[in-house]
């Protein structure tokens, strides 16, 4: 039937269409060999961004420091600010108690001129003495206070004083930094798109391994180059049969030391350290005197007529 011819028809063509998806190659689908180079690659990549970084050295961490150190000053110079407006209040409080008391001083010294008994006497002369020495409290308490906003005033002025000197450090310590990230961010910048185009190759599992082992080395390397028989790493010798291995290219080999990716200086493309064969020394030739061919002239003569 037709349809069925047509049925047919779009079947193979389905079928042709998804054998030509699966002869594609993966574009992470890589030999150990293409691995090894590309992750060396990163590698190389990775190194020369962390040269740029560390060409800011410590500044970034001092700028940080600042602006901490900054924060905290200005938390402390609110704070001081707080204390002195709470000073202040506390005394005017005490005037306005003090100026009650004088009333009440004034009031009852009034009544003693009235009084009927000695009962009445004895009770405002009570109250009068009471608000006397709470006047004097209070008296107290302002000079107190007033001692203490004096010094509060002080801490304050230092602290103003402190971050006027931070701000300025701060500002020529960014300047400074700016200064160095604008000559290498654009190197900078460029770098990282070939790094991002790298990582596009390698598949997320090698990637995200070599990634792991590149944040807990010291000296950021992933991957390094046996030198010397050893890692590049950790500088720990690495067993014949194992660089063999590595130089085979079967698989990806890890120091069993440090940790990190092996690669044989073939691969990477680098001079190998240590296996030239030294110079042979030449072998000194003794020269003879005369007298040296004499006395053996003679022992060969001696030796024929014995």
């Amino acid at each position: 039937m037709p349809g069925r011819e047509m049925l047919s028809h779009g079947g193979l063509h389905q079928s042709y269409n998804l054998l030509i998806i699966m002869a594609k190659k993966d574009p992470t689908d890589l030999t150990v060999e293409e691995k090894l180079k590309t992750l060396y690659q990163l590698q190389t990549i990775l190194s020369a961004i962390d040269d740029k970084r560390a060409l800011r050295g410590e500044l970034p961490l001092e700028v940080q420091d600042l602006e901490d150190e900054i924060a905290g000053l200005s938390t402390r110079m609110e704070k001081i600010q707080g204390e002195i407006a709470d000073f202040d209040a506390a005394m005017s409080q005490k005037k306005v108690e003090i100026t009650q008391a004088e009333s009440s001083v004034a009031r009852y010294k009034v009544q003693l001129d009235d009084v009927k008994n000695n009962r009445e006497y004895d009770t405002l002369s009570k109250e009068i003495e009471f608000q006397t020495l709470e006047i004097e409290l209070c008296n107290k308490k302002i000079k107190e206070a007033a001692i203490k906003v004096t010094e509060k005033q002080k801490d304050l002025a230092d602290t103003e004083a402190l971050i006027a000197d931070r701000n300025q450090a701060l500002e020529e310590k960014r300047n400074e930094l700016k200064e160095i990230m604008q000559e290498t961010r654009d190197e900078e910048e460029k770098y990282k798109v070939k790094a991002r185009d790298l990582e596009a190759k390698i598949e997320p599992r090698l990637l995200s391994s070599f990634k792991r082992i590149r944040k807990n080395a010291r000296n950021g390397l992933g991957i390094t180059v046996v030198q010397r028989d050893a890692c590049g790493g950790c500088f720990n010798k690495i067993p014949p049969q194992r660089q063999l291995d590595i130089k085979m290219h079967k698989k990806i080999l890890v120091c069993e030391y440090c940790g990190r990716i092996m690669i044989d200086p073939d691969l990477a493309g680098i001079k190998s350290v240590g296996t030239e064969e030294k110079p042979k020394r030449k072998r000194a030739i003794r020269r003879t005197t005369k007298k040296d061919d004499m006395e053996t002239k003679k022992d060969d003569t001696e030796t024929k007529e014995e």
